[in-house]
């Protein structure tokens, strides 16, 4: 690697197996060793993801380095902890363009201990804010327990909390495949309360408007709705029409046949517009290949590199064969390093706001 980059590398990222990182320590020392990063990022997952291949069934490491001539790092250790009024407090995370570094366009990179920082609190805190910096990632993985995930940053390891790096300078763009393909018509939620209660869509009782609509779909996409029926909202609402990555893609957890209302998994707005999705492999592999074609070409330079986040319901839980989304990625970006790993949740932005997905692969895709 070391050789290939010719130079020393600005931005080395490490993703290993659980039981190759009980004491990282050395493979720290190696990296810096050879590589000599001016920052190194990574953390621990169950799976580990390489060019053309996903390694599921046995300890794996990757290591992915790259060079980057006039591009601004910023290192990132950050916690999460219960406030003095209940909620949770941060530190350590940037919550605005500041001196010290983070750049107001810069792309964030974040890897979180699921037990111990609480990343969907952190990103529905930056959506309200005034600042919404794409941030791309994941939840690692592996671990049962608090204390077995591992976190690394430059030469050090810690079990909690989280570690990222903010890039600046260098050409990037980011990219969420949710797996899904809608059905039926956009409507707009007419009624709903805090909490993703929705009472009424275009007009008429939620239960009974979803009814309506899926007694309207084909035969195959009514059996689909059958398998796991799901809502998408539109989170920018400024575009005249509504396409691909355009729609954050949510459970539906519930229906009240009294009320005729419905709990989804996210905060709704009256007004906001709402088109019913389903999933399944086909969708799925035809969502991933068509966002990183869309990812591809809108990047002002050769894509360079790239970095995957899937989630672990995918690999082969979800497709028929092994490698699906490392494969994508070589299909549509031939000869790219990619480097990722399943994740126990993924990280990306849709519609300018980032959020934390399940059932996802996210990526940041450098030029």
């Amino acid at each position: 690697m070391r050789d290939a980059l010719g130079a020393t590398a600005t931005l080395a990222v490490v993703f290993v197996h659980p039981d190759l990182a009980r004491d990282p320590t050395p493979l720290l020392e190696a990296v810096h060793a050879h590589l000599s990063p001016h920052t190194l990022i990574g953390c621990t997952g169950e799976a580990i993801i390489g060019v053309g291949r996903e390694v599921e069934d046995e300890p794996a490491v990757v290591v992915w380095a790259a060079h980057m001539p006039g591009a601004r790092l910023t290192p990132i250790r950050a916690f999460s902890g219960p406030g003095i009024d209940g909620g949770t407090e941060f530190a350590g995370w940037p919550d605005a363009p500041s001196a010290d570094g983070v750049g107001a366009e810069d792309l964030l990179i974040l890897l979180a201990d699921p037990f111990t920082f609480r990343a969907d609190v952190l990103l529905a805190r930056m959506n309200a804010g005034a600042w919404h910096p794409p941030i791309v990632g994941g939840m690692a993985s592996g671990g049962s327990r608090p204390g077995q995930h591992r976190l690394l940053l430059d030469g050090r390891w810690f079990d909690d909390g989280a570690v990222g790096v903010a890039v600046g300078g260098v050409p990037f763009t980011t990219a969420v495949s949710q797996g899904c393909a809608p059905v039926g018509p956009e409507m707009v939620v007419t009624d709903a309360e805090e909490g993703g209660v929705v009472f009424e869509l275009a007009g008429k009782p939620a239960i009974t408007k979803l009814e309506e609509v899926i007694g309207g779909l084909e035969p195959e996409e009514r059996r689909l709705a059958g398998e796991g029926l799901m809502a998408g909202l539109v989170i920018d609402e400024n575009s005249p029409d509504y396409a691909r990555g355009d729609f954050l893609v949510r459970g539906i957890l519930g229906g009240d046949p009294q009320t005729g209302a419905v709990q989804l998994g996210e905060q709704v707005r009256i007004g906001q517009t709402l088109r019913l999705h389903v999933r399944d492999a086909a969708s799925a592999d035809e969502d991933l290949n068509e966002t990183l074609r869309l990812a591809a070409s809108r990047l002002d330079a050769p894509v360079a590199g790239a970095l995957l986040f899937t989630c672990n319901g995918r690999g082969t839980r979800m497709f028929p064969g092994p490698d699906h989304d490392a494969l994508a990625v070589e299909g549509q970006m031939p000869g790219t390093p990619v480097a990722g790993l399943f994740c126990n949740g993924e990280i990306g932005p849709v519609g300018g706001r980032s959020f934390l997905h399940s059932f996802t692969a996210t990526m940041a895709v450098f030029g």
